[in-house]
């Protein structure tokens, strides 16, 4: 039976540095070659470089990451009006993460964060929903501070750990970072909360 893996090579940006105040993601994670291969095959030498890390990604057609990862590299003005119509607010003129967050959670029918929330636009909006969880699971919600004002925030779906000279990153696949969809490095103690559905 084969399994569909996507590979994605994590290149590193010269010039990235972590956050020191304000918690800013280090680095975009960019995909740049899909591979098909059976669930036995070994990646050869040839597949990973010294400067890149290959992560394999299984996912449910039906779960969280899966849905989100349709839309990576939609950007907010290039493709203003696909990612509109998905999120229901205009990405150009709206801070969009949780917007994103939430499209996701309705296209898997997962009552999202306006069902515990009067302001479900922002992304501590998520700090009520679902369960907290201390340690990260593949496609639960993470958010994150950010700006200056107490109720700002950055909120996406978690994909994996990195570490770096001891620290470890969270993996966090997410909208309006860098003004699309991407996956980009947070630094996991930075993190506010994690949450996961319960049914």
């Amino acid at each position: 039976m084969k399994y569909t893996y996507i590979l994605l090579f994590l290149s590193i940006l010269p010039g990235c540095k972590p956050p020191v105040e304000v918690v800013e993601p280090i680095e975009t994670i960019k995909p740049v070659e899909v591979v098909e291969t059976t669930i036995t095959q070994e990646l050869t030498t040839q597949q990973i470089s010294s400067n890149r890390t290959v992560m394999p990604l299984v996912a449910d057609p039906n779960s969280a990451i899966a849905i989100a990862s349709r839309y990576m590299w939609f950007h907010e003005r290039r493709q203003r009006r696909e990612l509109q119509e998905f999120l229901d607010v205009d990405p150009v003129t709206t801070d969009w993460c949780a917007a994103f967050v939430n499209a996701v959670l309705r296209e898997l029918s997962i009552p999202g964060s306006e069902t515990v929330s009067e302001w479900p636009l922002t992304a501590r909006s998520f700090l009520g929903w679902g369960q907290r969880v201390r340690e990260p699971q593949v496609g639960d919600i993470v958010i994150f501070p950010r700006g200056t004002e107490s109720w700002q925030g950055h909120v996406g779906f978690y994909y994996g750990s990195e570490y770096r000279n001891g620290r470890r990153f969270y993996q966090i696949l997410g909208g309006n970072q860098n003004n699309a969809v991407t996956i980009q490095l947070f630094p996991a103690r930075s993190a506010i909360s994690i949450r996961r559905y319960r049914s």
